[in-house]
């Protein structure tokens, strides 16, 4: 089933579709029993274009377009090469209202409330997360303030690693291009951490925050505009999400969190614990091989992992042939 972005992209797996303006990807909710968004492109490298100018150009993570594209060079891709666009979401499972943000993934969505988009949409943006020493917190939590121009107060702590580093960090950052925390701010009901813009766009995507949750500067910008004060925040950790799409389960894997113990130790019976409970709620016909291959390449894109129409018939993408 086809999905429509903002920016209009026709997608299919053969295209050949070449980068445009940053902005954060729109979709119609699926219809009830389903729980996928967006789906796989193609684009050809052109010259002097490196990965992460791909990656930002059709808001994706560092991190995503590496991991979907494991045999591209992220700095010297040849020109004319085909890469992936992972653009295809299984929704996080949690309410769909306010914003959702998963760890493991590093994108956020945005459910906006009724009666503020004509339909029923989801929004979704890159992100970057807090290092395992400066973990980004799970839980609920709510947009406690809205700023532009934010000035940026280090805490202690990280004054404290500045130095133990020979580096000094001033008590505060004034607005400007020197200002980590970008243009615009929305403080979280959790003291001290927000979500926010950079001065550093290409390191979205990845874990380099001090637990903020940091998104590009076009991105943060749509998403102050869209947000009111109140707006309810998860903040997950779901490197395992299931879903529905026609009746075909499909799985999405994204590297655990290095500090996330349990997926560590056996991501393969981690995932399979979802996929039994998927099927115990809908019957379907497992296809085992499809499970491994997703578990073992973690690509972080949706991968069919039960058998569509008729039992036995293969399947297939093309894009991992």
């Amino acid at each position: 089933m086809m999905q429509h972005s903002s920016r209009c992209r026709t997608l299919l797996a053969s295209a050949l579709l070449y980068a445009g303006t940053a902005a954060a990807d729109r979709y119609t909710l699926p219809s009830a029993g389903n729980d996928l968004v967006g789906e796989l492109q193609l684009t050809e490298v052109r010259r002097n274009e490196t990965l992460l100018d791909i990656a930002r150009s059709y808001d994706i993570g560092q991190e995503a377009i590496r991991l979907a594209n494991p045999e591209v060079d992220r700095w010297l891709p040849r020109e004319g090469e085909l890469v992936v666009i992972p653009s295809h979401y299984i929704l996080p499972d949690a309410p769909r209202r306010g914003l959702v943000l998963n760890l493991p993934e590093m994108r956020i969505y945005h459910f906006p409330a009724q009666g503020t988009a004509p339909r029923a949409v989801v929004d979704t943006y890159p992100v970057s997360i807090g290092r395992m020493d400066w973990k980004t917190p799970l839980g609920e939590t709510r947009i406690s303030r809205k700023q532009r121009d934010p000035s940026w107060h280090p805490p202690e702590s990280v004054r404290a690693e500045a130095a133990a580093e020979g580096r000094s960090v001033p008590k505060v950052v004034p607005p400007g291009p020197e200002n980590p925390l970008g243009q615009y701010a929305l403080a979280l009901g959790l003291p001290g951490y927000l979500i926010h813009g950079t001065n550093k766009p290409y390191g979205v995507g990845m874990r380099v925050t001090h637990g903020c949750v940091r998104l590009l500067p076009e991105d943060i910008e749509e998403l102050f505009d869209a947000v009111p004060l109140g707006t309810a925040v998860q903040i997950l950790n779901q490197p395992v999400k299931t879903g529905w799409q026609d009746d075909v389960l499909y799985v999405e894997i994204h590297r655990p969190l290095d500090e996330d113990d349990r997926p560590q130790r056996d991501l393969l019976r981690f995932t399979l614990e979802r996929v039994y409970a998927e099927l115990e709620k809908r019957p379907a016909v497992l296809d085992g091989r499809a499970l491994r291959q997703a578990v073992a390449e973690m690509r972080g894109v949706p991968v069919a992992v039960s058998k569509p129409g008729v039992v036995g018939r293969p399947i297939t993408n093309p894009l991992f042939r």
